[in-house]
């Protein structure tokens, strides 16, 4: 952790003077220094509450040897499902889990959900498992369930759905997980999200399935070129994670009929978490935010440990993140918001002229937020490859020139990574 210097600005903040005569103690002469201290100490409290807010905490567990690969929240309690070691609870926010797999005949959870005090735990194996007693005790759920390889779960109101990764598609529960019937069949699912009456899945060829009516019926969308790992719906956007082409963002203004490339990430997304118009992107190389519909994407990582991101999730004031290794991590999200709003390197990354012939001019107008250091830059076409490398080293308001001659013509993406995080921005090559 870098040293900080805090300075109080206070508008109408009491003047702290030095001794003046008709303001000195008798009983003690050195009250104004005191007074100082005082002041300095609670400044150095008060800042360090700030910077414990913008850091990521590490809750006491769950310890086990498998990534956590789900996180759900039913009202105090938090569940986290594990690759290998079942289904663990803490009803304190992360200070002590418990495993909680009491009927569970199949430990390989890979997805959670809840309705009402319901608790669901898709497995890799056995189905789908409920839960009434906040995990007490697990019942296998599984008449009409034809596949039993559940990849993910999605919940709109009373209705489950099990997307299945055997080709069985996706099923649809109304009754609290008691019957199931299979109204989208055939496929290898990857993922599904569920919003309003919106339902989305995608398949292991990287097609696009949207049902608007709850999952009567379904229409195939677009179709990506990679395997669709996540999705979050926040409103009318529906953002994409892909893991090709290490880890690529889309965004849909349009419910899934046309895409446009949001960023390109040095790793491959694996989850999601929605905080208001706040979206969270877990990646293998950690945690991104963007506040702007995801035009830009900074890195909030300060504090972790493991950076691989398995899942993500939003309970009350905190986000919580699933690692690889390291068990649940903690954040709160005024801190972790508040940080990525005050790091300057996005607004300050300008490119001119765009569109660009044979040189693009890449300009930070203060570099001292780009930390005055040589800064990697990579640039990527539509479908995520990197087609260009290189470095530049900026002085004050200087532009650096990057030669794209030899791109073809087309959409490109210029990506900039620092010490305060990843800026992307997009142009296109005449």
């Amino acid at each position: 952790m870098t040293n900080s210097t805090f300075y109080s600005k206070r508008k109408n903040a009491i003047p702290i003077r030095s001794h003046e005569k008709d303001n000195q103690c008798n009983l003690c002469p050195n009250r104004c220094n005191h007074f100082k201290k005082v002041i300095l100490i609670l400044l150095a409290f008060v800042a360090g509450i700030n910077l414990t807010q913008a850091q990521w905490q590490r809750t006491n567990g769950p310890y086990s040897a498998s990534p956590i690969t789900c996180i759900a929240v039913s009202g105090t309690n938090m569940f986290a499902g594990t690759g290998a070691n079942g289904v663990f609870l803490s009803t304190d926010s992360g200070t002590t889990w418990t495993a909680v797999n009491n009927g569970l005949t199949d430990t390989t959870i890979t997805s959670l959900a809840v309705i009402g005090t319901n608790m669901f735990a898709g497995t890799g194996a056995n189905g789908v498992f409920l839960s009434t007693d906040s995990g007490t005790t697990w019942t296998a759920v599984n008449n009409g369930l034809t596949d039993t390889t559940i990849v993910s779960l999605a919940v709109i109101g009373t209705n489950i759905f099990a997307g299945t990764g055997s080709g069985g598609g996706i099923f649809l529960s109304t009754d609290t997980g008691l019957n199931w019937s299979n109204p989208f069949n055939g496929s290898y699912i990857s993922c599904i999200a569920a919003s309003g009456t919106i339902i989305l899945g995608a398949t292991l060829g990287g097609g696009i399935l949207l049902s608007t009516d709850t999952g009567a019926t379904w229409t195939s969308r677009s179709t990506f070129p990679g395997q669709v790992v996540s999705f979050a719906i926040c409103g009318a956007n529906i953002f994409a994670g892909l893991n090709a082409f290490g880890g690529r963002v889309f965004l849909s203004t349009d419910t899934g009929a046309s895409w446009t490339l949001s960023n390109v990430f040095s790793k491959p997304i694996t989850s999601f978490a929605v905080s208001g118009t706040n979206i969270f992107a877990g990646t293998s190389g950690g945690v991104f935010l963007s506040s702007d519909t995801g035009t830009t994407w900074t890195a909030v990582n300060n504090g972790l440990t493991d950076s691989t991101i398995t899942s993500l999730a939003v309970s009350g004031t905190n986000i919580f993140a699933g690692t690889d290794t390291a068990g649940v991590w903690k954040n709160a999200l005024s801190g972790v918001i508040t940080t990525a709003k005050e790091i300057p390197f996005n607004k300050d990354f300008s490119i001119y002229p765009n569109p660009a012939k044979n040189q693009l001019t890449v300009v930070i107008a203060n570099p001292v937020s780009a930390g005055k250091q040589s800064i990697a830059l990579d640039i990527y076409n539509v479908i995520g490859e990197k087609v260009l490398s290189s470095s530049l080293s900026f002085g004050e308001g200087r532009g650096e020139a990057v030669d794209i001659s030899s791109l073809p013509s087309g959409v490109y993406f210029l990506e900039m990574k620092t010490e305060y995080g990843v800026s992307t921005q997009r142009f296109v090559k005449e």
